[in-house]
């Protein structure tokens, strides 16, 4: 798990095809890796990846197939958000994010404001259920809080921290970035949907029935 509090920004240096993942090797000179070990999880662009191999600057990680096929900008030379997991006991800044991307979205408006940055996205249209006003998305890992939607559109604020610290001040209209949605969200409509799958099935059940049959009779 993350917080979707960008701790530092690396760059992908080699994307090396393996036998049957691509191998990427990630520098940052900002993220200590004292305290990390093979095989712990950390979060690339929203992504989470496992430790392979470590350096004093960095560290190797395995990218499968299906990973890429539903995010973006893993597979070539590139800047990325980096955070590592989450410990017991971390504060939580940001909003808790699980590191598997739901979708990729595309920018499709980044404005200027002065004191900050508007930034709008076109999220995948199965995802737009998802994302309410003032709720809380994941864009290329850093936790934000949604301002407006409009279908299948939605709009974030870029404070003058984030902007600096991510690499979100790096994206252009036509950008595609990773999304992951709220954790909340996806589990509140997934008992919304299984409870009234199990109405509709205990209403025509024989037991419903007969239930329904002596309460009237009563």
């Amino acid at each position: 798990m993350f917080t979707g509090i960008i701790e530092a920004t690396g760059m992908i240096e080699t994307a090396e095809q393996t036998e049957a993942n691509l191998r990427l090797g990630i520098s940052s000179n900002q993220m200590g890796m004292g305290d990390v070990g093979i095989g712990d999880s950390i979060a690339v662009n929203g992504v989470c990846l496992t430790v392979v191999e470590k350096r004093t600057d960095g560290f190797f990680a395995d990218v499968s197939q299906e990973t890429l096929d539903c995010t973006t900008g893993l597979s070539k030379s590139a800047p990325v958000n980096l955070e590592k997991s989450l410990r017991f006991g971390d504060r939580v800044g940001g909003h808790l994010v699980s590191g598997h991307v739901d979708g990729v979205g595309t920018v499709t408006a980044l404005q200027d404001l002065d004191a900050s940055w508007r930034l709008e996205i076109e999220a995948p249209a199965d995802l737009a259920r998802y994302i309410a006003r003032k709720g809380s998305i994941a864009v290329n890992g850093v936790s934000l809080t949604v301002n407006r939607v409009e279908n299948s559109r939605f709009e974030v604020n870029l404070i003058p921290h984030t902007w600096a610290v991510t690499t979100l001040h790096e994206l252009k209209t036509g950008s595609r970035v990773n999304l992951e949605i709220d954790l909340f969200a996806r589990y509140i409509e997934r008992m919304l949907s299984a409870g009234s799958g199990l109405e509709l099935a205990g209403a025509s059940s024989p037991a419903a029935s007969a239930a329904t049959s002596a309460s009237r009779s009563s």
